[in-house]
């Protein structure tokens, strides 16, 4: 079987089940502060296993794209170097919620594997939870009895907590599960050593296939395990494995799914797959990691210096460092593999068909960048082992100083320093880099209480904020958060007029008050479907009612800013073209963010004519047509775009005014006319193919503006209210630059009257001719006379010490000769600066030193001399 009809026959097969077939969340998460990637199957179903919101089906099923780049078997530095690890994997999987239970699950899950896709039972193992005593969990008898109606006692195997109780996380839903293992060896090995032992042991061969979770607890912030009300079902088969197993090869990468795009590499590369080991390893490395940057891409997260996209960057130069390290790649490549990998995977994906140009350009800028950024490490790394050459060893702050500043991978480092006979300190460097992780760790570390039910829920908060700024309330559950040493309290209402902080869109803040007590809202959040307040104190009585009151000076002010924002989108859409799409949008109170997929700089000319029809559709005060539940199909025949690394529910919110209409769930005006104007405060680039534009609108522009005639009126001032001020600036720039051609002039001048100074006042120590300047003068006028002097007279050595505003510089040059006896003019310098509490560098045959001890200098000009000529006679 192809993996195509791999994929399409467990979707079949549990469509017959009952099940709803649900399209693959993004693997970009948005409005979860736990997670930056879809890592599991399971994650787009998170409410629904919380209870924040009711399930839409109690069955489904689906086939989800994930992203791993750490945890248990995820090292990023290991993938490519084993058979059956990915960064990006799909996650096949059936769910129920609150529906059927442990024996569906396991007869369903043998049947698709034995009767459907045929595969030998005899290569099956199953595992079950064998309990776990200090927690007072009894082992899975239940499970254990339905595996027993398929396998034999001696393929059940008993498995302990690591490998058999799965958990969302150090608090909530979890429970025991069951492992579906394959063993892929060939006969004489399956009879040589019994399957059995190898299952959870890191053979090659025998692999988890599927795993089967049985999720009946809730783990408590205490540790503490209750039962659910409602028991529910998680399964999770690795595709790519399964591929493995259906298509009879011994890796995951001589499946279908890989090896189109590493044929291209092999052709691309003038290289063998398989032929050479580090070879065929990156050719692994860079198949995976393509996989991972352009699904990334395609959802909508861009690499960067930041969080996800980091991660993202991180993963696209791994690849890069590859192919340029094995495979002799030194111009991009990666950028060429994506047709390829479009026509295996686009069908099943079609956002990466949608976005293969931008895909492509993308990869193309980052790789041309990170290249630049290899030759700029391998100069800095030829630096510390000049300097090192005597210990030729590479101290593992210099090496993580490459890795972290300059983005240089440490195992390139290595191999190129074991090139030339040097050592990395490798412990020195994993503590520094064990260090910095762990500095991450603390300002990332967060402590949560468990929930605590003040009353019961009727379903999730009800969101009326549309239509009202106050409304009664109910506290339906609270926490206390601790980030950074800094408590708040979370509070959950039963129905709330505060928007949380989603689609780009910062939440509400305000206060809820009774005639007892106010509570300031600091913030408003949405984590996942979840809608939480972020209050300043926990009030005195959770159970009363209160009445919340948004701030509605921010409130509007950020409508504005949102509204003004969908109109940007069309403008620039009429302006620069239909290729223009949102890639990401920040709506505060103060300003606006808008990034956009555009190739080029947009020009002053193009930004003032988006301005323009922006300020000519607030003039039309066109009013907010809304329709708060409309299905995505409708939403898009009315000219909304569904925008790619987006998951749209079933019915979607339409926001239209005049011509412009965007799916969108924000706050807004109800006409254009309340924003008043608008202006662009800036445009740059965000990353490769992506422009971003910052604007202002309502009273921010009407600060902007005032700013700018402040601005215009001070500068006049300075003209003596000249009429035409440009003018009067010219004619300053214009006599500025004829003063200074005179000044260039009279310093050429004192250069060459101090050269000719000198050379008249030689003085010969050991059979070096030395030239001695002491002046308070400027660093670069003494570094330009030491040029014109240094080949002056055979055997020269001139050496400059000034002081200027107060602090000593240092100035070493040699003549061509001496440079050719061996001489160093940085070693030099590096040595004396010393004296005045310095340090420098440079070339051979001239290098600089700067310092902080004036008193130092003439002992340091004495050093010099000594150094480069050796001690002068005192005689």
């Amino acid at each position: 079987m192809s993996s195509q009809e791999i994929r399409q026959t467990f979707l079949q097969f549990f469509a017959n089940k009952q099940h709803a077939i649900v399209p693959s969340a993004p693997m970009v998460v948005k409005n979860d502060p736990t997670l930056m990637f879809t890592n599991a199957g399971m994650n787009q179903f998170k409410d629904w296993f919380l209870g924040n919101t009711p399930p839409d089906h109690p069955r489904v099923a689906d086939t989800q794209k994930c992203l791993r780049v750490s945890g248990k078997h995820n090292d990023l530095e290991e993938v490519g170097h084993d058979t059956y690890h990915h960064t990006m994997f799909e996650m096949m999987g059936n769910w129920s919620f609150g529906d059927y239970f442990k024996q569906e699950a396991i007869a369903w899950a043998w049947e698709l594997l034995t009767e459907v896709y045929k595969i030998d039972r005899e290569r099956l193992y199953v595992t079950f939870f064998e309990g776990h005593a200090s927690e007072g969990l009894e082992a899975d008898t239940e499970a254990l009895a339905f595996w027993r109606q398929f396998l034999p006692d001696e393929r059940i195997l008993r498995g302990a907590r690591k490998d058999n109780f799965w958990e969302m996380g150090d608090v909530g839903p979890c429970g025991p599960c069951s492992e579906i293992h394959a063993d892929l060896r060939d006969a004489s090995e399956r009879q040589a050593i019994d399957g059995a032992t190898l299952v959870n042991r890191g053979h090659p061969l025998v692999v988890e296939i599927w795993n089967l979770v049985f999720i009946q607890y809730n783990r408590k912030a205490s540790g503490e395990l209750e039962l659910l009300p409602k028991k529910h079902v998680d399964t999770g088969m690795g595709f790519e494995r399964l591929c493995m197993l259906l298509q009879g090869v011994q890796s995951n990468y001589d499946t279908d799914v890989f090896q189109p795009v590493i044929r291209e590499i092999a052709r691309l590369s003038g290289k063998i797959y398989g032929a050479q080991p580090q070879q065929t390893v990156a050719m692994r490395v860079i198949a995976d990691h393509l996989r991972a940057c352009c699904f990334s891409i395609a959802d909508g997260q861009l690499p960067s210096n930041a969080k996800a996209g980091y991660v993202i960057r991180r993963i696209l130069r791994r690849a890069v460092r590859y192919g340029y390290t094995f495979l002799g790649f030194n111009e991009p490549f990666i950028c060429r593999l994506v047709p390829a990998l479009v026509a295996q995977m686009g069908a099943a994906y079609p956002e990466l068909q949608a976005r293969q140009t931008l895909i492509e350009q993308v990869l193309r800028e980052e790789e041309t960048a990170f290249l630049r950024t290899l030759e700029t490490g391998i100069r800095l790394l030829e630096t510390v082992m000049e300097k090192n050459a005597a210990t030729k060893i590479i101290a593992g702050k210099e090496a993580f100083q490459l890795y972290d500043t300059y983005g240089f991978p440490v195992d390139l480092t290595a191999l190129m320093a074991r090139e030339k006979g040097f050592e990395v300190d490798m412990p020195a460097f994993e503590k520094e880099l064990e260090n910095q992780k762990q500095r991450s760790r603390n300002a990332a570390a967060t402590e949560e209480s468990d929930w605590i039910t003040v009353r019961p829920a009727a379903g999730p908060t009800v969101f009326v904020g549309y239509d009202m700024v106050t409304a009664g309330v109910h506290i339906v559950r609270y926490r206390t958060v601790k980030t950074k040493g800094k408590e708040q309290v979370q509070l959950v209402f039963d129905r709330t007029p505060f928007y949380g902080e989603s689609g780009g869109q910062t939440g509400d803040a305000g206060v809820i008050g009774n005639d007892r007590e106010q509570i300031i809202i600091v913030d408003t959040k949405k984590e996942n479907k979840l809608t939480v307040h972020l209050a300043d104190r926990l009030p005195d009585d959770v159970a009363a009612g209160f009445t919340a009151q948004v701030d509605t000076a921010r409130r509007q002010a950020t409508a504005c800013n949102h509204t003004a924002t969908h109109l940007l989108h069309h403008a620039l859409r009429s302006v620069l073209g239909g290729h223009v799409e949102q890639k990401g949008s920040l709506v505060s109170a103060d300003y606006l963010r808008f990034d956009f997929s555009h190739f080029q700089k947009v020009t002053d000319e193009e930004i003032r004519r988006v301005e323009h029809l922006v300020n000519a559709m607030i003039r039309a005060n066109s009013p907010l047509e809304e329709h708060r539940r409309m299905p995505v199909a409708e939403a898009q025949a009315m000219g909304a775009m569904a925008l790619f690394g987006e998951k749209y529910e079933p019915q979607v919110r339409v926001v239209r005014y005049g011509e412009s209409v965007e799916l969108c769930g924000g706050t807004h005006v109800g006409a254009t006319g309340e924003i008043g104007f608008f202006r662009i405060i800036g445009e740059s680039a965000v990353a490769a193919g992506v422009r971003r534009i910052e604007a202002v609108s309502a009273s921010g522009a009407e600060a902007l503006i005032d700013g700018l005639q402040d601005m215009v009126r001070s500068v006049g001032a300075l003209f003596n209210n000249a009429p035409n001020v440009v003018q009067a600036i010219r004619k300053v720039i214009s006599d500025n630059t004829s003063l200074e051609k005179q000044v260039q002039a009279f310093v050429a001048e004192r250069v060459e009257q101090l050269k000719a100074s000198l050379e008249r006042h030689l003085r010969v120590v050991n059979g070096c001719y030395v030239a001695v300047l002491q002046a308070h003068i400027p660093p670069d006028m003494v570094k330009d006379l030491a040029f014109r002097i240094r080949n002056a007279h055979p055997a020269l050595l001139f050496v400059g010490g000034v002081v200027h505003d107060g602090r000593p510089s240092l100035t070493v040059a040699l003549s061509d000769d001496m440079v050719e006896r061996g001489l160093n003019a940085a070693l030099v310098v590096r040595e004396a600066a010393k004296e005045i509490g310095g340090s420098g560098g440079g070339q051979k045959f001239l290098a600089t030193a700067g310092g902080k001890n004036p008193d130092g200098l003439q002992a340091a000009i004495d050093k010099v001399i000594a150094l480069s000529c050796g001690e002068p006679d005192k005689n």
